[in-house]
């Protein structure tokens, strides 16, 4: 994991410290960023201080690995890093710009100058360590700090390194417990955690909470809201992380130590090579299975159960099939949770 080296909170006074993280369907252009500018001055206006993560804007990411491809089939890990790493720092850039328009006191800093070391794997680097000296100094100033996602530094080669998929929620949930954050607050286009895709299933519920452990299961099961990474940290550093919209003011998820006993919380879907896989994730997953399976076989759905654990329980069916099965086991299993 990472070593954490606490904020003294004698240095930034009595205001406590939020960090968020903003994605990049939330600064996906430049009337997004004005968005977002307007509302890290209104939570800055509510009495905290700011430390803000920021993702690429929209497909710049995908769009930087198109271009190196249009120059060359085999480009170098480390130039691709320092490719990769410019998206973000656009970000961060014009985000201060708009901050200072609001009168707003703001500075941006990449991953290196906050102070986010890394081992030395390009691509896929993993925080080893927060020192975060020239954040905590702007914070005590009282400015908002915006940071750049996704990259870091290797303390001993002194190379730009990435952190991979979802490194910006890694960089976020790791720079809260580095300065002992009153919560860590993911913005993105959904509304929170909910029991299964709402894009797939319509009625699927948004969950108040949901523990590390169940989010993990939700996560590695492709629930792809946060990066297990970014879980493990906040397990391993006790960070409270807030899942919310930055399209609205819907109050979201909340992903802590632990929560009220629900047998099941939810069910994740991925694929496989050409199988689906459907993940039940919650304490009572497992022993839900068999009556899961039931329910797709009576929707004409062929299933078969390929795992359980503690707490999930893991169903193979067609990729073809795949929504409908969800579909048919998030009637099953939250249906008769309200039906007497």
């Amino acid at each position: 994991m990472f070593r954490v080296g606490r904020l003294n909170p004698q240095t930034v006074g009595v205001m406590s410290v939020v960090v968020q993280k903003y994605g990049g369907s939330s600064v996906a252009d430049s009337s997004r960023i004005q968005a977002v500018a307007d509302r890290v001055r209104d939570r800055h206006a509510s009495g905290h201080n700011l430390v803000v993560v920021v993702s690429a804007m929209g497909q710049t990411t995908d769009r930087l690995v198109s271009l190196a491809s249009e120059i060359t089939s085999n480009p170098t890990p480390r130039e691709m890093d320092m490719l990769l790493t410019a998206g973000e720092r656009i970000t961060m850039a014009l985000l201060a710009m708009a901050l200072h328009d609001r009168g707003i006191d703001a500075v941006s800093y990449t991953g290196s100058q906050a102070g986010i070391l890394t081992d030395s794997s390009h691509g896929e680097a993993r925080i080893t360590g927060i020192t975060a000296e020239r954040v905590k100094e702007s914070i005590s100033e009282g400015k908002v700090v915006i940071v750049a996602g996704f990259q870091g530094v290797d303390p001993d080669s002194r190379e730009i390194t990435t952190l991979g998929r979802g490194g910006s929620d890694t960089t976020a949930v790791a720079l809260a417990a580095s300065l002992d954050a009153e919560a860590c607050e993911i913005l993105t286009d959904v509304e929170g955690v909910f029991s299964a895709d709402p894009r797939v299933v319509p009625d699927a519920q948004r969950l108040e909470e949901v523990s590390y452990e169940d989010m993990l299961v939700l996560a590695g099961g492709g629930a792809s809201i946060l990066m297990p990474h970014s879980v493990e940290h906040a397990r391993a550093n006790g960070v409270r992380v807030h899942v919310r919209s930055s399209f609205t003011d819907e109050p979201g998820t909340w992903v802590v130590a632990d929560t009220p006993g629900r047998d099941v919380v939810g069910i994740a879907t991925d694929s496989e090579g050409g199988t689906g896989v459907i993940t039940i994730v919650g304490s009572g997953a497992a022993q839900v299975a068999t009556r899961v399976e039931s329910a797709l076989h009576d929707a004409g759905i062929s299933s078969s159960v390929s795992g359980r654990g503690d707490r999930f329980a893991r169903l193979e069916v067609s990729v073809e099939r795949i929504d409908d099965a969800v579909r048919s086991a998030h009637d099953e299993l939250f249906r008769s949770e309200t039906t007497p």
